[in-house]
């Protein structure tokens, strides 16, 4: 089958992010265009060296990678700054590395990735994937948006060229799992979240998009639970199916990840258990996808041209949203709070429509856990097409 669904990808492996990108090793529909390695879960340096390395692993090093911005924005203004007293530094720099290690990469032991780094800047390449694919590029978000919000920069009008955008990020009327009220990628960027979320209002506002960006919250991507069960069950299935040795070993390292993962979330009070928010925000993306996918002739999958498909287009009111597989969803005005000493970092729905803002998200509130479980160990134990 040819590659029919160009994507590009924003990561910062992080442990589920390794379980997204051996996800991705298993399509053999998807064209990934390029995959920035954003600094978030740990340095950005070392998010290139990880995205490098499980690609290598998985013999996918034909996939450019390109290194994001050491620095969230606000770190960024002011290291440009001139007349800031700060120096653009600060305070050193927080990371995840008491969820995922100090390498980001928990147990797991990599090869060391072989071939450079793209020269393209991660901001450059977002762009450059989005112009080579107009109307037909699908990205993905699962670490901080940083890179995202720079290629918005360089071209405003990026919004108008997606096909879709989903996010992993955010916590809406929940806990947070960074501060009180905070989730760890929106927390470790808020700026560049508000930035994306803004500039894809703008266009829709401007030119009604057919189809607006999707966030996948906390309080839903909480529920995909890994166990230890779960993870000897891939393991031996991918034994049965005589699955090649360079995938045994992917899938050998990514045990040694998640024992890291497991042994953190038990820590936290959690159980010995891991979250892995990021393989179902990819996926998700995926399948709907393949639903909605434009062919090269202009035309929806049952024949409709694309002139009324953006007449048709939805104008969605706040409540109850549309077809993402294992999910439910609503509509809302989302924005993220900058300047609160308690929450900065807060992602915040209008549900009732108290700003009189338009509708800009379309928002997971919840997940069919067992059903996306079943079909993530399927795909793992059967590992890349031959």
């Amino acid at each position: 089958m040819p590659a029919t669904l160009p994507l590009f990808l924003d990561c910062d492996p992080g442990i589920d992010d390794a379980i997204a990108l051996a996800y991705l090793c298993c399509q053999d529909d998807v064209d990934v265009v390029g995959i920035a390695a954003s600094g978030g879960n740990v340095a950005a340096a070392q998010v290139v060296e990880n995205t490098r390395g499980w690609l290598s692993l998985a013999g996918r090093s034909d996939i450019p990678v390109h290194a994001g911005h050491s620095l969230p924005l606000a770190r960024q203004a002011l290291q440009m700054d001139p007349q800031s007293s700060e120096t653009g530094t600060g305070e050193a720099m927080e990371y995840a590395d008491l969820t995922h290690g100090e390498t980001g990469r928990g147990y797991a032991r990599l090869p060391t990735p072989s071939g450079p780094v793209s020269s393209v800047t991660a901001a450059q390449a977002w762009v450059d994937a989005a112009h080579a694919h107009p109307g037909q590029l699908l990205g993905v978000v699962i670490g901080p948006a940083t890179n995202l919000a720079l290629a918005l920069e360089i071209d405003p009008d990026l919004p108008s060229l997606f096909n879709r955008l989903f996010i992993m990020g955010g916590a809406f009327n929940y806990r947070g799992n960074t501060h009180p009220t905070t989730e760890w990628n929106v927390t470790f960027d808020p700026e560049s979240t508000a930035q994306v979320l803004a500039a894809f209002d703008r266009t829709n506002q401007e030119e009604r998009l057919a189809h607006l960006p999707v966030i996948a919250p906390i309080e839903a991507t909480e529920a995909v639970e890994m166990t230890p069960e779960r993870l000897a069950d891939i393991l031996d299935g991918a034994s049965a199916n005589r699955a090649d040795e360079c995938w045994r070993s992917v899938l050998a390292q990514l045990a040694e990840a998640l024992r890291f993962y497991f042994e953190f979330h038990e820590s936290d009070g959690l159980g010995y258990l891991a979250h892995i928010h990021d393989p179902f925000v990819l996926a998700c993306a995926l399948s709907w996808a393949r639903q909605h996918t434009t062919a090269s002739t202009g035309t929806e999958p049952d024949g409709s041209d694309s002139d009324a498909r953006e007449a048709s287009a939805p104008v969605p009111v706040r409540g109850i949203a549309g077809d993402l597989p294992w999910a439910s969803t609503l509509w809302a005005p989302v924005d993220v709070e900058l300047t609160g000493t308690l929450t900065r970092g807060e992602t915040v729905a209008d549900w009732l429509g108290r700003w009189g803002r338009p509708v800009n998200a379309e928002i997971i509130r919840a997940i069919d856990a067992p059903a996306f479980l079943d079909h993530l160990s399927t795909i793992l134990m059967k590992g890349p097409p031959a």
